[in-house]
């Protein structure tokens, strides 16, 4: 009989972990610790397909920045045969051939790849090129955390699809290693701040409760000043009204908004949107932008977002005893801390 593994990830991955007492060891959180006897192992994507791994894959395209981040994280290289048009990091990435959904599905397959990893968007909107790689013989693997606790198990089945198992455990117990000491840290914060997280700004979107930028601000002593935004579709977007919003403008202490692709406001925008002037932070001159790749994307440089944060919220706190924790944590990646968080510290 064949030995799987099976893995769930609520909406991301898997119905059952292991067939035998002695295919895995796992741990409390449902991560795979230890493995016996043949390597194969089945993944269930975003969109409910069945992968079946028989060996770490060697040929492999992804098409999402942070999917890239990720495989380069965990040690991979010349594995990675291609890349999106979009990446920013690693550097490495850069130099990686760039391929698009929108390019001509000839353009995959000449390019041999074993696995192309994708998320659920490309495949809700693209669904002819998905097929044609599929029919092909490629094998295709939606993937895209919601939550934190998703986005530790999507790092582990990115091991499980590269053969990099004990790598992505390492990212699992650096980023919640670093996450306990920061809560830790966050005990010494006298009086909490209220904070408004604008994820679009000209649609009055912030982010709902469970979305990876909510657990930073909260991680780091932050209040998520619009805990009671509705999801929109089940994805980390959420609606927030303007009468909403300005009804609690007396007490938000910070407004912050990411700033990338998804939402690109100046200062000078938020500052001046008509009726924010009776919110508190607006006032007080306490709005800040912060890059939507570090507090929305599901990488290890997440740790560098929420030390933003801190530092934004709470200076005296994290500028020294935060980055301590954060430097140590990322330096296990060589990854170094941000210009931004210099700036902020000892501007």
């Amino acid at each position: 009989m064949k030995k799987i593994i099976k893995y769930y990830i609520w909406t991301l991955i898997i119905v059952n972990i292991g067939l035998t007492q002695t295919l895995a060891e796992i741990n409390s959180s449902g991560i795979l610790q230890k493995n016996k006897g043949n390597y194969q192992r089945e993944i269930v994507d975003k969109a409910n397909r069945r992968i079946l791994v028989k060996k770490p894959f060697q040929k492999i395209i992804s098409l999402y920045g942070a999917h890239t981040e990720n495989l380069f994280c965990l040690g991979l290289n010349n594995e990675i045969i291609g890349v999106s048009l979009n990446e920013a990091f690693p550097p490495e990435a850069l130099h990686k051939p760039g391929f698009s959904y929108h390019d001509d599905p000839e353009r995959f397959l000449a390019a041999k790849p074993d696995l192309v990893i994708i998320r659920p968007m490309i495949d809700r909107a693209y669904p002819q090129l998905i097929s044609r790689l599929e029919r092909s013989g490629i094998v295709v693997a939606s993937l895209q955390p919601n939550s934190i606790l998703e986005v530790y198990q999507y790092w582990q089945v990115l091991g499980c699809l590269t053969g990099k198992g004990e790598k992505a455990q390492m990212m699992v117990q650096t980023f919640s290693s670093a996450v306990k000491k920061i809560e830790t840290l966050s005990l010494s914060i006298p009086k909490p701040k209220q904070v408004y997280f604008e994820a679009i700004h000209r649609k009055m979107k912030t982010f709902a409760s469970k979305a990876m930028p909510i657990f930073l601000l909260e991680t780091v002593g932050g209040i998520n000043a619009a805990s009671d935004a509705i999801s929109v579709r089940q994805t980390n977007i959420a609606y927030y009204s303007k009468e909403k919003l300005l009804a609690k403008g007396g007490k938000i202490d910070v407004y912050l908004a990411q700033i990338g692709a998804m939402n690109r406001p100046k200062l000078k925008d938020i500052y001046q949107e008509p009726g924010y002037q009776v919110i508190k932070a607006i006032k007080n001159k306490k709005v800040y932008l912060i890059d939507e790749m570090i507090v929305s994307r599901p990488t290890i440089r997440l740790l560098n977002g929420m030390l933003q944060i801190g530092v934004l919220l709470y200076p005296d706190v994290y500028c020294v005893k935060g980055k301590v924790i954060i430097s140590h944590a990322l330096h296990e990646f060589n990854i170094d801390l941000s210009q931004e968080l210099s700036d902020i510290c000892f501007k």
